[in-house]
């Protein structure tokens, strides 16, 4: 019980990574805030976890593009369990199309979601962790910071821009004592994988990642429990891959003896 008595506020928390994240913090005796859109049920669920696992939950509605909306997010975590100890910037968006057909709606919510919605939390979080003189920002990015995954221009754009964000962040907080760091997941199990490729295509895909298969989301949740642990107090401006091998050169995926 690492994080026992802790408070935290995960954004797109009732599903896919988020859930994860929210899993393991759980596990690890956190009381949890966890912010969700629209799966209403799916968050329900989440906050019987922790219960289940002695923690307080509270569940928060919103659009994370919304920055008046994350501030108050943010308060509400703070006032409702005494304070923030760590933020886990989690909620994203994308829609896949090639840059010259790209729907310009769909586009900027990629944006507005992914990088806007990462960089309010991140600065509301800090705001209220340097009153404490003290806490822990994770922000989820991608391989597609530094990967330019054709369709998904957008998505790249924004997971460039908040590992750059979370970086210089790391460097401003130090002072306050604030940790801040970085993970990028790989191909990861989860609901909004469905959005681009049946289950086929999902099997098939991580018969070409080098561990053979998808990662799931609660190994992402316990990197992320464990970056957020005092086991990681030197880490600070940190970005930590996980990802089965996926983005390693292309011949660490032929077959032996292939060429």
């Amino acid at each position: 019980m690492k994080l026992a008595g802790r408070s935290f506020l995960v954004t797109g928390g009732s599903r896919g990574i988020g859930r994860g994240c929210v899993n393991e913090l759980a596990r690890e005796g956190a009381n949890i805030a966890i912010n969700y859109r629209s799966s209403r049920d799916e968050a329900e669920s989440a906050a019987e976890h922790i219960r289940s696992c002695g923690g307080k939950a509270l569940l928060l509605q919103g659009d994370v593009s919304d920055q008046t909306t994350v501030e108050g997010m943010v308060r509400k975590t703070a006032e409702e369990f005494g304070r923030l100890d760590g933020f886990v910037s989690n909620a994203a968006y994308s829609d896949r199309q090639l840059m010259v057909e790209a729907d310009m709606e769909g586009f900027r919510k990629t944006i507005d979601v992914s990088m806007w919605g990462a960089f309010y939390g991140v600065r509301a979080a800090a705001t209220r962790m340097i009153e404490q003189q003290g806490g822990v920002i994770i922000v989820v990015s991608s391989p597609h910071a530094y990967i330019p995954f054709p369709t998904a221009m957008a998505y790249n754009m924004a997971k460039a821009a908040i590992d750059h964000m979370a970086r210089t962040a790391a460097i401003e907080l130090a002072r306050h004592r604030i940790r801040v760091n970085t993970i990028h997941p790989g191909w990861i199990d989860t609901p909004g994988e469905r959005k681009f490729f049946t289950e086929d295509q999902l099997a098939a895909g991580a018969e070409n990642i080098p561990w053979k298969r998808l990662g799931q989301p609660d190994e992402i949740g316990k990197l992320v429990a464990f970056v957020a642990s005092d086991d990681a107090d030197y880490m600070t401006g940190s970005t930590l891959l996980m990802d089965g091998g996926i983005t390693l050169p292309w011949w660490s995926r032929r077959e032996a003896g292939g060429q």
